[in-house]
């Protein structure tokens, strides 16, 4: 696997509006805008932290994985993502190695397009691949 860096780590919380604050107000971070991810059914910002972000992640859908995770696990670290240079090329290389994967290819998501792991395959941690979208 062709890893980059690490790009972000997500946090699930129940207010984003308010969570957002508190790592702008208490601990310094730069104000960063929130966004609608349709795919994902959540609200998302993702916040500079030197080469890496904090991903804040709050689920619209009560329904929804986010959500689920929240009810059962409380607002905490939900997944890690590294960047790679071409998610799908990367996801049909593990998946030949016998990686169980969440996404086969890769789809729009804030960090750009992003595909997941399965965790059962990365000992219990979800983790996503993503290759940011050049503007």
């Amino acid at each position: 696997m062709n890893l980059k860096k690490l790009h972000h780590i997500a946090i699930a919380v129940k207010n984003i509006d308010e969570s957002l604050k508190d790592y702008v107000d208490i601990l310094g971070f730069p104000k960063s805008e929130i966004k609608f991810i349709e795919s994902q059914q959540v609200k998302a910002t993702l916040i500079p932290v030197g080469d890496c972000e904090i991903e804040l992640i709050q689920p619209t859908d009560p329904n929804g994985g986010v959500a689920k995770f929240i009810e059962k696990r409380g607002e905490a670290m939900h997944h890690i993502c590294f960047e790679v240079a071409d998610v799908d090329h990367e996801l049909a290389d593990l998946e030949k190695r016998g990686c169980a994967l969440i996404d086969k290819k890769s789809r729009p998501g804030l960090a750009g397009m992003v595909g997941f792991l399965h965790p059962k395959s990365t000992k219990g941690v979800l983790t996503e691949l993503c290759t940011p979208i050049k503007h």
